[in-house]
């Protein structure tokens, strides 16, 4: 951990390293941020950060006026990363926080209307609220495209995967739907205040969005998680049936919250009968796609518990893969943040043989 007696600050640090792989930071800006951070004072953190991302935005405007767009584009992405960052450890009722959201999606437009590279949509949803996604297609498509919607964790604002996953959809013939979880349009605290089903109808909204759209095909949409997105996404998929592929935690958390209240039944002896009980009413059992579960062997579960719930999950009937990424090769921190590019190479991989769409 690059501070020791801080593992959210650390936490944090090795997910900016992380996205330098994919555009997202470059490795000498990370440092000289952290050079100036001080793990026991949150307004060093909100003050580097905030520091990096209007030299990038100010650097990505100036390209632009002089007409070179892929410098802009560069910068406007690293911006777009460091504004995330900055407002990370920031009350959520502190003005800064929705100021730096708003800055943060201000260089999102500007990186999708200078690389015209797809379009921000919102569609109507629930007691007048709207959510908000991009939908960026596939290139040099002649029909309709297998498609994947995308979303993170609580914490995560579909802007971040801008720099991250398109680069692994796209070139495997896979359009994307980047969409945020219900309560983040604001820039408040995302997910507050939400009512039962709310994940799950609005998951569905966006699946009806796609399947209305001439240029995706309805037979072929996946839903990938992200992170703590992987829970929500096995909602999303197990509450619709119009999925032809998951990358989910397949009812792991909540096999692990039943778990727990049981006891933790594997002490029982044989941890995958006990497994086979708890899954009798997981929400994963009415899931009708292939799923995928990725986690590492660092992940905040333990990848005995994962596998046993796997197992029992597979012989209850459910398509299930498991992909436990090691030590020995990286991605074995939570939401492989030590090395994205691996997980998300095997993970985009996967959704592209499910949905049998080809490299471009």
């Amino acid at each position: 951990m690059h501070w020791p007696q801080s593992e959210d600050y650390s936490f944090q640090f090795m997910q900016l390293l992380g996205a330098a792989q994919d555009g997202g930071s470059t490795v000498s800006e990370c440092f000289l941020a952290a050079s100036g951070i001080d793990p026991t004072d949150d307004e060093s953190w909100y003050r580097e950060w905030k520091k990096l991302a209007e030299t990038s935005r100010e650097r990505g405007n100036i390209a632009i006026r002089k007409g070179h767009t892929q410098t802009a584009l560069s910068n406007w992405l690293r911006a777009i990363n460091y504004y995330r960052a900055c407002q990370v450890f920031l009350g959520s009722d502190d003005p800064r926080r929705a100021a730096t959201v708003d800055d943060m999606r201000s260089c999102s437009r500007l990186y999708l209307q200078s690389a015209a590279a797809g379009d921000a949509v919102e569609i109507s949803w629930a007691d007048g609220e709207v959510l908000q996604a991009y939908f960026l297609p596939a290139p040099r498509q002649s029909g309709p495209s297998p498609v994947v919607i995308c979303f993170g964790g609580p914490d995560q604002f579909k802007e971040e995967f801008l720099h991250s996953l398109p680069h692994y959809a796209h070139r495997r013939g896979l359009s994307l739907l980047l969409v945020d979880l219900p309560g983040h349009c604001s820039g408040a605290a995302p997910g507050q205040g939400l009512g039962r089903y709310a994940i799950e109808t609005a998951i569905s909204a966006w699946v009806d969005y796609l399947t209305a759209r001439d240029d995706v095909d309805p037979q072929r949409i996946a839903i990938f998680g992200d992170g703590l997105g992987a829970a929500f996404a096995t909602r999303g998929a197990s509450f619709d049936g119009r999925f032809a592929a998951a990358v989910c935690d397949g009812g792991i958390w909540d096999l692990h919250e039943r778990s727990f209240l049981a006891s933790n039944p594997a002490s029982c002896g044989n941890a995958v009968a006990a497994f086979e009980k708890l899954c009798g009413n997981s929400i994963a059992r009415t899931i009708r796609c292939p799923i995928l579960v990725t986690i590492g062997e660092h992940d905040w579960l333990d990848a005995d518990h994962v596998t046993g719930c796997c197992q029992a999950l597979r012989a209850g009937g459910l398509d299930i893969d498991l992909k436990i990424f090691t030590a020995a090769e990286t991605a074995a921190g939570p939401a492989h943040i030590d090395n994205p590019t691996i997980g998300n190479e095997f993970t985009f991989d996967w959704i592209a043989d499910q949905l049998g769409s080809s490299e471009i």
